[in-house]
Formats: structure tokens, C-alpha cells, sequence
């Protein structure tokens, strides 16, 4: 959907959103070029699996077997400093993908992502990337992210399910669902839980760490846990009429700190 952006022009002169989807953009295409996007200097890596700066970025494209990377950006929003996307990726096999990037003086100074493998469609026929993507509503860009943030706070960490009304309208078609186990609306929630419940598996939300929006979309970064692992919870929010209507979402695991290839830590916003 986003196409690479030229580096030939003035660095300064495009926007940090599309610096962004031309370096991931990068990683099918292997230009060089994007890499001018990012500063040598300053790269901090988020990515455990990933050495720090510049170097490691270059190992891992250089570990792909040849052709085998595809980058389909689905979205691409822009919050400050930070742009945020969501993409279909065939990265070591077929993946989702979010990734942060934190921009400086023009320059990506800072990488986070989340990953989790593709999966079939969800119980409404849903895929983990499908749906809407279209900005809307940038004057109300605040006003959904404190929404998002107080749903995380009061739904997902201290467990109040009894205020879900407050964020999300009942009847399946009022809150469309892409996470690959669960089922549209407040009842596809619900009986999810519920499985998971009787299955002795347990999901904790502990901390959240970042929200960031732009418009009518809002993610949500959070630490908690799942089935027993420590993991990172990418949340990603499409809002109407002070309403939470669509989600979508990736979990991943965090691997004991002895593996990581990095010491950056997983957050650190």
C-alpha cells in the first residue's frame, strides 16, 4: 500500500512517515539509499533479536536468503517524534508487524517492533490485517488516546470488566475484531476470555508503557503476560464518536535477557 520514497530528495524536505515506510520498505528492495533515513550515530535498537546501531540492521538483511523479504505497510501514522506502522511481512516466514520508530533533527535516532506469526482467519473472518485505514478526526487525536489509555488502565491492567460499556458498544458490529482467536463485539470478548479462562490460560496486563495516536487510531504498548511468558502487547485502536470500534493487535514473547543481543529492553520509551 506505501510506496519507497526517493532518497535523492532533500532529506529535510519529506515527511518522518514516509522516511519510515522507505527504510522498511528497504528491507524487500535492499536499497541502501533509505538508509540515509536513519542516524549512524545515535540507532538505539528495541528488536532483542537485533544488535545495536546501524551493524546489526545490516546483519539481519544480510542473513535473509535472497528475495525471500516482503514489506506490505498497511498503515502508517505519525505522533510527534514517533511514527508508528503496521505491516504484512514475510521476515523468516510470514509475520505482522508493528513498528516505532523516534525520530531527531529529521533523522530515525530510536527502532521498536512487536512480531507475531500470520495466522488463519479469526472466528468473524477477520485477518490480523484487514479493515479500515483511513485518518480521520485529527483535531480529536488527544481525546482518543486519554480514551485509550484509560481503557487500558481500567480494562486491561486492573481487570474492571464490568466498565466495558464505557468504551466499547454492545452488538457485534459495533466493534470489529482482528485478533486471531476472538469474535466480533462484546460477546466474541467475553466467550474468549472465558475459553481461555477454562483452559487455566492466564493474560496480565501489568504495565502500560506508551500511547500514541493520530486521529481516529491509537496504539497502546504495554508489558504484561500471556499463557505463562512475559510479553509485549501491541494494541492498536481505531475510535469513533468516543467509542472504541476496531482492534487490532500482536503479542510477543520476551526472551530471557541472556539471549538478547542488545541491552536496550524491549520499551524504554
Amino acid at each position: 500500500m506505501y510506496k519507497s520514497v526517493s532518497t535523492e530528495e532533500n532529506t529535510m524536505s519529506i515527511s518522518n512517515k514516509d522516511k519510515a515506510i522507505a527504510l522498511l520498505n528497504s528491507i524487500e528492495t535492499r536499497k541502501q539509499q533509505a538508509v540515509a533515513y536513519v542516524n549512524p550515530d545515535k540507532y538505539i535498537q528495541h528488536n532483542l533479536a537485533i544488535s545495536d546501531g546501524l551493524a546489526g540492521f545490516g546483519a539481519v538483511l544480510q542473513a535473509l536468503p535472497e528475495n525471500s523479504a516482503k514489506v506490505d505497510i498497511k498503515r502508517a501514522y505519525q505522533d510527534g517524534k514517533y511514527v508508528f506502522t503496521h505491516t504484512d511481512y514475510t521476515f523468516f516466514g510470514p509475520k505482522v508487524g508493528f513498528d516505532v520508530f523516534r525520530f531527531e533533527d529529521g533523522l530515525i535516532v530510536e527502532h521498536w517492533d512487536n512480531l507475531t506469526e500470520k495466522s488463519a482467519l479469526n472466528p468473524s473472518g477477520r485477518t490480523q490485517l484487514d479493515g479500515a485505514t483511513a485518518v480521520s478526526d485529527l483535531d480529536k487525536t488527544e481525546e482518543n488516546k486519554a480514551l485509550v489509555t484509560d481503557f487500558v488502565d481500567t480494562i486491561l491492567v486492573n481487570g474492571k470488566l464490568a466498565q466495558l460499556g464505557r468504551f466499547i458498544a454492545d452488538g457485534d458490529a459495533n466493534y470489529l475484531q482482528h485478533n486471531s482467536a476472538i469474535a466480533d463485539g462484546l460477546s466474541g470478548l467475553g466467550n474468549a476470555l472465558e475459553a481461555m479462562a477454562k483452559q487455566g490460560i492466564k493474560m496480565a496486563y501489568t504495565q502500560n508503557h506508551i500511547v500514541l495516536g493520530e486521529g481516529n487510531f491509537v496504539l497502546s504498548i504495554s508489558e504484561g503476560s500471556f499463557a505463562g511468558e512475559h510479553v509485549s502487547f501491541y494494541d492498536l485502536f481505531r475510535i469513533e464518536n468516543n467509542k472504541i470500534v476496531e482492534h487490532w493487535d500482536t503479542i510477543e514473547p520476551i526472551p530471557a535477557k541472556d539471549s538478547w543481543k542488545n541491552n536496550n529492553g524491549k520499551f524504554g520509551f
